[in-house]
């Protein structure tokens, strides 16, 4: 159990640190101290909702499609090393910033419709939650609720980490090379994740 719940919040803060829409938003948000609480908790609770509907659903569709597993592990792995590939072009390249000034203060409900169009409208979300974590989740049978709830706590930790300390970022994110070294993180870690699902 222990181990189900570890796997679960390390694969689903190593897939949810990434950088994308949803989180430089957020971390703006956090920046300009806008709207931060129903923004990170709908961030959140968006991904519990998808890592449950993984998780629960992904067994009763292994079990009536036996050639989907597989598929799903390795079609996993092959976006994993897209991701990584795209993290470490993006680190070599560099250029990336986050300012934060400059835009108009949108309000709360703009907010929160931003913020849930950029959740529910991309399609990486659902590969992460949905598909890769309920996949995995069915190596640890037996522990599938505590994979599922390691993968949940690492989203709240994030998003009211990123929303709440962002604050405390500002000096080194409008900065470049912080994003170049992140950037070489995330690359690095996702193509190890990669590796892991196909050996």
């Amino acid at each position: 159990m222990h181990a189900a719940l570890t796997s679960g919040f390390l694969l689903g803060l190593s897939l949810i640190v990434a950088i994308g829409a949803q989180n430089a938003f957020i971390l703006r948000q956090g920046l300009r101290r806008e709207h931060v609480f129903p923004l990170v908790l709908t961030c959140a609770l968006s991904d519990a909702i998808l890592i449950a509907l993984g998780v629960a659903g992904f067994a009763t569709v292994l079990a009536s499609i036996t050639w989907l597993e597989p598929v799903m592990r390795y079609g996993g792995a092959a976006f994993l090393f897209a991701y990584s590939l795209r993290s470490l072009w993006s680190a070599w390249k560099g250029g990336n910033a986050l300012s934060p000034d400059g835009a108009a203060r949108p309000s709360r409900t703009a907010a929160l419709t931003t913020c849930l169009a950029l959740t529910w409208l991309n399609p990486h979300v659902y590969l992460d939650t949905v598909v890769l974590l309920g996949s995995i989740s069915t190596r640890h049978a037996g522990h599938e609720t505590a994979f599922a709830l390691g993968a949940m706590t690492a989203s709240f930790l994030f998003f009211f980490s990123l929303g709440y300390g962002a604050r405390l970022l500002a000096p080194l994110f409008a900065r470049p090379i912080a994003w170049r070294l992140l950037d070489l993180v995330i690359g690095i870690v996702m193509a190890t994740i990669g590796f892991s699902l196909i050996r």
